[in-house]
């Protein structure tokens, strides 16, 4: 709340240099804040009495704005990329999906491995086990594996991220 929006009676002062002017009456504050042509903002409500800060209101939204602006452009956003694979596989088909996987974990995304069952495969989880093993070996050097192979319904799933100091 900002200036005639705030409804206290009495408020804690703080100065512009952050020098606490003690506790006054709404009034005086309002009108100590515009001789110096400023904002009187509450910024602590639910203190007793509230806290209210002589500052200029508008350069401080700007500046809030601008900041978020520039922590929004400075993150990444990490995609997941899926690599389904099934228990009946070939080496080369498996080493296509690992070139791939590779490039994934160096553009800094996320990798899901799924093998898929069909049918009565789902009654051999040690083979796709063991091929979701072989998958994050080979792919060790530039990933980890954030969680390991566990059955969710007819699929097996593996979650790899990248390392930190590949790129």
């Amino acid at each position: 709340m900002v200036n005639e929006e705030i409804r206290e009676k009495e408020v804690r002062v703080v100065d512009v240099d952050g020098k606490q002017l003690g506790i006054m009456p709404l009034r005086q504050a309002l009108e100590l804040a515009q001789r110096k042509q400023l904002d009187l903002v509450n910024v602590a409500p639910q203190a007793t009495p509230p806290v209210c800060r002589i500052m200029d209101y508008g350069k401080y939204k700007y500046e809030a704005i601008k900041q978020e602006k520039e922590a929004k452009k400075n993150q990444r956003i990490i995609d997941i990329k899926e690599i389904r694979l099934s228990t009946t596989i070939e080496e080369h088909d498996i080493d296509v999906k690992i070139k791939n996987a590779i490039k994934f974990l160096k553009n800094g995304d996320k990798v899901k491995v799924t093998v898929r069952f069909r049918g009565r495969q789902i009654t051999h989880p040690d083979i796709a086990a063991e091929i979701l093993k072989n998958f994050a070996e080979k792919v060790a050097e530039v990933g980890t594996i954030e969680k390991a192979p566990q059955m969710d319904g007819r699929n097996m799933l593996m979650i790899l991220t990248p390392k930190a100091d590949v790129k």
